[in-house]
């Protein structure tokens, strides 16, 4: 089975970090050359624009490079300062004054299990996401101090190499990519560039309080590493491209070891060999399950989730069904199998029911089921369901008790009993949609049509397809 193409792209922009050299003039010309080509032929060029000194830096450069009019600035009002008003107006006043359009958008904010900053952050991101067309480029304004202040972040976390390879100077962001020009550049350097050219910005009073981890590092922590070790952001970015190169390298082995355990797509998800993944040594299974999500564009787990992976699913005896859920993520193990799941978090209802009457003119139909899987028809020959004009689906779940003959058996069977022959997981078995034309049950899910029920050849037909839209 090959990996999906994002993991392509998302290799290929991890080798971007380097930036050019520190530009004591930040010359614009210079910082935006890596980036020179897709700033011409981008049909979109969006700024992150908060009113700081970072952005407003950023977006004046960028005003010199770039015609303004092709510009469009995006300033988020998160509504956790007092002066959050008073911020708006001055980033609008700025855009006017440079000629750039101006995007506003309004978030609310609710503090999560990793706190307000985490928070204020994720709904950012849904806005550049969001606003970002195909192809389009998003500019961040982090410097040279912010990466400092991430790798140090990282390290004091227990970060692996992908943490600690700090912040890449550009990666894919929706339907686009996001660039960070300023990765080579520090603060005091667009300090003084703002004060040449006579440049105002919003200072967020919430960056004076020690009680944000980053802000106790910026006061406390980097002015005491400048001091005893002049050159510590070379340092430290020296040690981000090592780590870039670790993970890069890890990324891949992950990759070649995980199709060589027979990877294998699955409803909603994937699921690989258990046995051949016990071969490894404990490294290479760790960093497999470590990298197995974010191949197919999930979060990674940590190492306490991985754990509890071994400990809860892998480990268990053969005739166990256990289950493991992370964030919007299962791990479930069957029949020699260790599964990884996408879930779309919406509650399953057995009691639902729905009439779904089938238009014998339209090529491709779909019915949404409640649980966010769809029931597709795709007009077939010689395969598939045969029904009359007037004849309507009823689609109900499993009770207990039903029975039925799939077409070419030579007698009925329990429901629960073909579920096992056909080796139907155990976790779809009472969630997998029944359709029934009266009260007679007809096609089970995808899984088979009914004895009486099937094309013949050349006949006209209806074949079922049950979708997870998960992925």
């Amino acid at each position: 089975m090959e990996l999906p193409t994002k993991t392509i792209l998302r290799t290929q922009a991890i080798t971007l970090t380097r930036t050019p050299a520190t530009i004591k003039g930040l010359d614009a010309a210079a910082l935006f050359a890596p980036w020179q080509q897709q700033l011409a032929v981008t049909p979109q060029i969006l700024v992150a624009l908060s009113g700081g000194l970072d952005s407003t830096v950023l977006l004046h450069l960028l005003a010199t490079a770039v015609p303004p009019e092709r510009l469009c600035a995006v300033h988020i009002h998160h509504g956790l300062s007092a002066n959050a008003d008073h911020w708006q107006a001055r980033v609008e006043d700025y855009c006017r004054s440079l000629g750039v359009k101006l995007k506003t958008e309004a978030v609310e904010v609710t503090a999560t299990g990793e706190g307000i900053e985490a928070a204020a952050r994720s709904a950012r991101y849904a806005v550049f996401e969001r606003l970002l067309r195909q192809d389009g480029l998003l500019v961040l304004g982090h410097h040279g101090d912010d990466q400092v202040e991430t790798m140090l972040y990282q390290l004091l976390r227990g970060s692996g190499a992908k943490g600690l390879s700090g912040m890449p100077a550009q990666r894919p962001l929706g339907s686009g990519q996001l660039i960070r020009p300023l990765l080579a550049v520090g603060r005091d350097q667009l300090q003084a560039y703002a004060k040449r050219q006579k440049l105002s910005w919003v200072e967020d009073e919430s960056n004076s309080e020690d009680k944000f981890d980053r802000n106790y590092l910026r006061k406390h922590v980097v002015p005491a590493l400048a001091e005893r070790w002049p050159d510590y952001r070379q340092s430290i970015q020296l040690s981000a491209e090592h780590s870039t190169e670790a993970e890069q390298l890890a990324e891949t082995l992950a990759g070649e070891d995980l199709c060589a355990l027979d990877l294998r797509e699955e409803r909603a998800g994937w699921s690989i060999c258990i046995e051949q993944l016990l071969e490894l040594n404990d490294a290479r299974q760790r960093n497999v399950q470590r990298h197995w999500p974010a191949l197919c564009n999930l979060p990674r787990p940590n190492k306490k989730i991985i754990a509890e992976i071994n400990r809860a699913v892998i480990q268990v005896r053969e005739d166990a069904d256990p289950l493991l859920q992370w964030q919007f993520m299962q791990w479930r193990r069957f029949q020699g199998r260790l599964y990884l799941l996408a879930c779309s978090g919406t509650d399953f209802d057995s009691q639902q029911q729905y009439q779904w009457t089938l238009d014998h003119q339209s090529l491709d139909q779909v019915l949404q089921l409640s649980d966010s899987s769809q029931l597709i028809v795709e007009q077939t020959v010689g395969d598939g369901l045969v029904l009359a004009p007037e004849q309507t689906l009823t689609i109900r779940y499993r009770e207990g008790g039903e029975r039925c003959k799939p077409a070419g058996r030579g007698h009925s069977n329990s429901l629960k009993k073909l579920f096992l022959e056909y080796g139907v997981e155990p976790w779809w078995r009472d969630r997998t949609p029944l359709l029934y034309v009266d009260k007679t049950l007809v096609a089970v899910g995808d899984y088979w049509v009914c004895e009486g029920w099937q094309a013949q050849p050349g006949q006209a037909a209806k074949k079922i397809l049950w979708r997870h839209n998960s992925l």
